[in-house]
């Protein structure tokens, strides 16, 4: 799916991921994450390197497409519709703030109409995401972008997106609200094109992203090959615990489209 046809979607609402190679590692071992995908609307390509590695299993996708270029573009492109208000969740209170005021100018209205920055650990209390979630409600806004790490972003939309009253559109963008207020660069364009995104990152937070780049995500490159030899048993196929639950979202979908509910591998996506 290309990002014009997407945010042509997206004018219906619905929850959008996007992954990338820790996203497919973290799949094969934790179960509410996979459970979280399985409901999303839409699973976009966050990833030159899934896109080398769909390429590779004869499955090629479309285009890459970075939450940090598809959130502006979102909101850019909703700038004249009053009804799109956002929520950003996650970062600090100053990145938050910055964001929301940037977003606002490019856009010439409210349409971040608040945020809120969650402690470590919120997602694993009842009365902090229930607070949060309140907020939200109170706020009137109807699309939450959620900028946490994953898989904590991706399990808590899965586990609370039915309490929200307004909110049509989920983002689980990670990294860019940071982005947007200028608090953290991206990688140079020509990196992120050949697919070494990682490597700014890892040389920008060496301290905290050095296991999962040269160690949690190695096994990635042995994933490829067993799907490549179509040895690749996805881990949860069969798995009567896994439930797929209704999203409140695919009311907003395009008529006649439906939420595909089917097992994440390597060469996969919507």
């Amino acid at each position: 799916m290309s990002q014009a046809t997407l945010l042509e979607k997206l004018k219906f609402g619905g929850v959008v991921y996007l992954p990338n190679v820790d996203h497919v590692i973290n799949l094969q071992k934790d179960r509410e994450f996979y459970q979280s995908y399985q409901a999303a609307n839409y699973i976009i390509c966050d990833s030159q390197i899934l896109m080398y590695a769909a390429k590779i299993l004869g499955t090629p996708l479309v285009e890459k497409i970075s939450g940090a270029d598809l959130f502006p573009e979102y909101y850019q492109d909703h700038k004249d519709d009053p009804e799109v208000t956002i929520f950003l969740l996650g970062a600090n209170d100053e990145i938050c703030i910055t964001a929301q005021n940037k977003i606002n100018q490019k856009v010439g209205r409210e349409m971040v109409v608040g945020y809120y920055c969650p402690d470590f650990g919120f997602e694993k209390s009842e009365t902090e995401s229930q607070k949060i979630i309140d907020l939200i409600n109170q706020s009137g806004a109807t699309v939450l972008a959620v900028g946490v790490s994953a898989p904590k972003r991706e399990k808590w939309i899965f586990k609370y997106k039915n309490r929200f009253k307004n909110i049509k559109t989920f983002f689980a963008i990670g990294a860019t609200i940071n982005f947007e207020s200028g608090h953290s660069k991206r990688a140079p364009k020509w990196m992120c094109n050949v697919g070494l995104e990682w490597l700014h990152r890892l040389l920008s937070e060496p301290k905290r992203l050095w296991r999962r780049y040269l160690v949690e995500d190695l096994p990635f490159f042995w994933l490829l090959l067993l799907q490549k030899l179509k040895l690749y048993k996805d881990p949860f196929v069969g798995d009567k615990t896994i439930q797929i639950v209704p999203s409140p979202s695919e009311l907003y979908l395009v008529p006649g489209e439906k939420s595909k509910a089917k097992p994440v591998t390597l060469g996969g996506g919507k």
